[in-house]
């Protein structure tokens, strides 16, 4: 079964790899998507594939990269419906 969440990661998420290895992740886990840095400091991501994956993806976002100190994550399930593209780093 396909899910598609969006994410808002806050904390230290900028400036310490974390969308590259978010990147990495969503890669490895066989997502299609985007994750981009927002101008107040969030990351913001789309993620959609099996929903087993994309569960692992968000658990992912709360510990993020060595470098990383998250906050907090808010996860919101969207309509599963549209063409994503592999997973991509924006911004």
């Amino acid at each position: 079964m396909e899910k598609r969440v969006r994410v808002i990661i806050s904390g230290r998420v900028q400036g310490v790899c974390f969308r590259m290895n978010a990147y990495t992740e969503a890669r490895r886990l066989g997502l299609r998507g985007w994750i981009c840095n927002r101008p107040n400091g969030t990351v913001e991501a789309v993620a959609q594939g099996p929903a087993e994956a994309v569960d692992d993806f968000v658990r992912w976002c709360w510990q993020g990269p060595p470098m990383a100190v998250v906050r907090h994550v808010a996860s919101v399930e969207e309509a599963a419906g549209g063409r994503l593209k592999p997973f991509t780093i924006s911004g």
